[in-house]
């Protein structure tokens, strides 16, 4: 079953505000620019991409909840990758 587009602005926003990203930095911002745009995918892949390139440490269950929001979203590769910061 497809989710609806507000389920996916949910996921991704209680994403962004359990991530280890600066919740006052421009990362932060962006990220939040994006949903309120409608660029769900884009914003999870930019949340992604920093937690990656940036080496942020990763608990389990939020890295479970990125996998399964990649299933949707996209970027499963890169959340793999993310898997080597779970700490």
């Amino acid at each position: 079953m497809t989710k609806d587009w507000l389920s996916y602005r949910r996921e991704v926003e209680s994403l962004l505000n359990d991530s280890p990203l600066d919740a006052h930095g421009s990362v932060f911002s962006s990220v939040q620019e994006l949903v309120e745009a409608g660029e769900y995918s884009l914003a999870f892949d930019t949340i992604c991409s920093w937690i990656y390139e940036d080496s942020l440490p990763v608990g389990t269950d939020y890295y479970k909840r990125l996998l399964n929001a990649s299933e949707n979203l996209g970027s499963k590769r890169l959340v793999l990758l993310i898997g080597e910061l779970v700490e």
